[in-house]
């Protein structure tokens, strides 16, 4: 055994020991960690020949790049839509980590690490009330999780015509509707042949609002003349948080015919408040659903699961499975659940998820959403009541688009978002709607309360005075 390896596992107590008591400093110190650094990383050496040994490795990285490790899971990190890591999911992310399994199986002879995630699942239908009949899985992202969504639309449209698309390729322009899709949509889109600029557009509603209008959309439907098409609809749009009226595309899906993908990578979350769960109501008539879950279900990076009605299993299954590999079995006489998901040798993603919602359960995470959409609104009244600043939207949820007051302020608009996330306090992200310059605060750490809305105000308006 090589020397360095020989003496980190006698010395593993100690290592593990010193890597948790950092990760708890970093943590115990994350409200007064800078949210943003403008320190780049020191020349690259190279690989040595001979290795440092863990225990170097570490003071190494403490003194080349652990200090300036932005606090982006912190509370007033609220740039595109970044959660934290609940104290549970932590456990379950340094257990998955432990145990090194690779979700493949159920059981028989392999682990059952598959069996937790559907378990994990389960638990998830549960907190966002949706029934039994969608088969899922976890992936990294919302951009993983719409493109295996979507590659199942695809083989789906295929049949619809005739052809194995997973097989034979595609040879054929598919119709595509949607209003506001999100880029990873698109960027699934592209991924899997289908063309990124090969949608339909279908019109928003008149008055600010982003979401789709039904009577376009029916009207976009007949045109097709009874042809196949997938609809991408969204529930809560990245600018303003917009839904897609869900149950009136519901009537629609009884009336025609087509694949209803809901992008709800963390607009789903609205389901666990009651006040806001309506925006959701028909969601569960959809073919597919996209699902964050190192967003709003703050576990930690890469987290996210897709979910596919149980009708749809061979679709999935011949959309996924792997060819000419005997040794895997037949997909759907012996269960491989790698058969039903585009990776192959993917990590425990589920524990974590399992950890958490075990944790807390639906009280927890209904008040981590809802104390999210109330630290939303504080913020949203201070822009709204501030002459200094207009909001771009309404608020409806968990984030507030807004920019500068006057036509005159939109070239000051970028250097004073610049300004205010040097500060190291809040980090925000630019945005453009509407033709405007704008800026974006999304609300999803389980953390932020309103000492940190405080310190956010007083930034802005310190930098307001400087700038405007």
């Amino acid at each position: 055994m090589y020397h360095h390896l020989h003496k980190d596992l006698g010395n593993l107590d100690a290592l593990l020991d010193k890597v948790c008591t950092q990760g708890l400093d970093y943590l115990k110190t994350l409200r007064h960690r800078p949210t943003a650094t403008e320190h780049q990383v020191s020349d690259n050496h190279g690989l040595r020949e001979e290795g440092l040994g863990t225990e170097k490795a570490l003071e190494w990285f403490n003194q080349k790049l652990e200090p300036i490790i932005v606090a982006s899971s912190g509370p007033r990190y609220l740039g595109f839509v970044t959660g934290g890591s609940t104290p549970a999911s932590i456990a379950g992310d340094w257990l998955a980590t432990v145990y090194d399994q690779n979700t493949q199986t159920t059981g028989g002879e392999g682990d059952i690490s598959a069996a937790i995630e559907l378990e994990a699942i389960q638990l998830l239908l549960d907190l966002f009330e949706l029934p039994d009949d969608f088969f899922g899985g976890f992936v990294t992202g919302a951009t993983m999780s719409n493109f295996s969504c979507l590659a199942v639309a695809r083989q789906w449209y295929g049949k619809a015509l005739g052809k194995d698309y997973a097989k034979d390729g595609i040879r054929d322009k598919l119709h595509i509707l949607t209003a506001t899709p999100h880029s990873s949509s698109l960027k699934s889109l592209a991924m899997l042949g289908l063309g990124s600029r090969n949608i339909t557009k279908v019109n928003t509603l008149p008055g600010n609002r982003e979401a789709m209008d039904i009577a376009d959309l029916e009207t976009r439907i007949r045109e097709l003349k009874g042809e196949p098409f997938i609809l991408i609809s969204s529930a809560g749009t990245v600018n303003t948080v917009d839904f897609d009226d869900a149950e009136a595309i519901a009537g629609l899906h009884k009336k025609y015919r087509f694949w209803w993908h809901v992008d709800a990578a963390f607009g789903g979350f609205a389901a666990c408040s009651p006040e806001h769960k309506h925006l959701l109501k028909g969601w569960e008539q959809a073919d597919s659903i996209t699902v964050d879950c190192h967003k709003w279900l703050n576990v930690p990076y890469e987290n996210a699961f897709f979910l596919i009605k149980k009708e749809h299993n061979l679709l999935q299954a011949e959309t996924f499975q792997n060819s000419d590999a005997p040794y895997l079995g037949d997909p759907m006489e012996n269960f491989s659940y790698l058969n039903f998901l585009p990776e192959n040798s993917r990590r425990l993603k589920a524990l974590p998820v399992w950890f958490s919602l075990m944790a807390y359960g639906k009280k927890g995470y209904r008040e981590i959403v809802e104390n999210a959409i109330g630290m939303t609104r504080i913020f949203g009244d201070f822009i709204d009541q501030n002459p200094d600043f207009e909001l771009l939207a309404p608020v409806r949820l968990n984030t507030v688009c807004f920019t500068l007051s006057g036509e005159e302020n939109q070239d000051k608009v970028q250097s004073f978002l610049t300004a205010l996330n040097r500060t190291g306090k809040v980090f925000m992200t630019p945005t453009v709607y509407n033709g405007k310059k704008g800026i974006r605060a999304a609300f999803v750490n389980w953390m932020t309360d309103e000492r940190d809305i405080v310190i956010i105000t007083e930034e802005i308006n310190a930098i307001a005075k400087k700038i405007l």
